[in-house]
């Protein structure tokens, strides 16, 4: 049996086991396994680096960058991002990639409608990453914003929303149970004209987007990129099986 699965901390509310348990299922394919491994800690993935059935897994909050330096090669997409979504393991050979950079450009060509937009980017983490990446490729102007960074959610005032219409969060504020969070911006100087995108995919509204829809503002959540990014990384595991 291959086994595959996902580690990250506190990651219940993920929908990962049973999109592939599904895919498995309707696609017919019977040697393989999707498990969720939550880990306290990112050196425990060294407990699943002992199964000798393990394949590949795909990587979440906290853990795409801490698990850099248990890896031996990256593709360019992971060097390029220094993130990791997803670990392929072929002959003891610990690979990293980041199906994010995919998911999120092709959710993204289906959401806006308008590339000439300046974009503000919530959050300074792995996913960030790979969406800041993409932001350069299409040659999309963007401001990161972080709890200590350059600027800080405390700098942000309506002068920055009015300039930057594409808003992405890649906070984990407002993921399923702890859904009445949300980024601090200044959401009364949201218009019709912007885009709220948020990577959270449970709950499927989040508060970050009902606040952003209450303004006119066009929403969308991150089960698109959530779908893309697995069947990227399952494109990957299944060529070495």
């Amino acid at each position: 049996m291959n086994l595959f699965g996902l580690i990250g901390k506190n990651i219940a509310y993920s929908n990962s086991q049973n999109f592939f348990d599904k895919k498995f299922k309707e696609e017919g394919i019977k040697n393989c396994v999707y498990r969720i491994f939550d880990l306290n800690d990112i050196n425990e993935v060294n407990q699943l680096f002992g199964y000798s059935d393990l394949k590949g897994f795909n990587v979440t909050i906290p853990y795409k960058q801490q698990i850099l330096s248990f890896l031996d090669e990256l593709s360019p997409e992971a060097k390029d991002t220094s993130a990791v979504n997803c670990v392929t393991i072929d002959k003891g050979v610990k690979t990293g990639h980041n199906t994010d950079v995919y998911g999120f450009e092709l959710s993204l060509h289906d959401f806006l409608d308008d590339f000439s937009v300046n974009a503000l980017v919530l959050g300074d983490g792995g996913a960030a990453q790979a969406v800041c990446y993409v932001l350069r490729k299409l040659g999309i102007h963007y401001q990161s914003v972080s709890r200590k960074g350059n600027l800080t959610f405390a700098d942000l005032t309506s002068n920055h929303i009015t300039q930057h219409r594409l808003i992405i969060n890649c906070t984990p504020l407002g993921v399923y149970p702890d859904t009445k969070l949300k980024p601090e911006i200044p959401y009364q100087a949201l218009s019709p004209k912007h885009y709220l995108y948020d990577l959270i995919y449970n709950p499927v509204e989040t508060t970050f987007m009902k606040l952003g829809k209450q303004q006119g503002a066009k929403t969308k959540n991150g089960m698109q990129m959530l779908k893309l990014q697995a069947e990227k990384s399952w494109e990957i595991w299944s060529a070495l099986l």
